[in-house]
């Protein structure tokens, strides 16, 4: 790569890691699996970046993002339950956390279509282009994610 593209992917990087760092973890709800979400994200985006800089990179790193994240749990990589208690290297307010609770308990596909939609401001259109999937779909699986998230979150406000 020249040395006026890699100073274009650098300052893209650098413009778009808290964004995209945000949406890994919305997906995830973990650090450390959405630090690796985002840097593979990177590693894909560095390895395309002639390509994509001239198009629409940060649209072209949700897709990747939300394939990416797509693959993990198509994969069967779950979180398995323990009797250890896990250090915890994240602390957050706890509205983000009890959201982010709620979030875990949605469907994969509706989690990334809720994310997009109301936490990124992506419209349905972008929602759709950065999945792969039809406006009808981000419609439907958005419109059930909102509904099961609903009840979970008056829940977490009354415990």
């Amino acid at each position: 790569m020249r040395s006026s593209e890699e100073a274009a992917y650098v300052e893209f990087v650098d413009a778009s890691r808290a964004t995209l760092h945000g949406y890994a973890w919305l997906l995830t709800a973990d650090a450390h699996a959405a630090e690796d979400l985002l840097q593979e994200t990177y590693v894909r985006l560095y390895v395309r970046w002639r390509r994509v800089r001239s198009g629409r990179p940060l649209a072209y790193a949700r897709r990747t993002m939300s394939n990416l994240h797509t693959d993990r749990w198509r994969k069967g990589r779950r979180e398995r339950i323990t009797d250890e208690v896990p250090e915890t290297a994240y602390r957050d307010g706890p509205a983000t956390t009890d959201l982010v609770r709620a979030l875990q308990q949605l469907s994969p596909r509706q989690r990334e279509c809720v994310v997009l939609r109301h936490y990124l401001d992506q419209s349905e259109k972008d929602t759709a282009a950065a999945l792969g999937v039809s406006v009808g779909s981000v419609k439907s699986y958005t419109s059930a994610g909102l509904a099961a998230l609903r009840p979970l979150l008056r829940e977490e406000r009354h415990v």
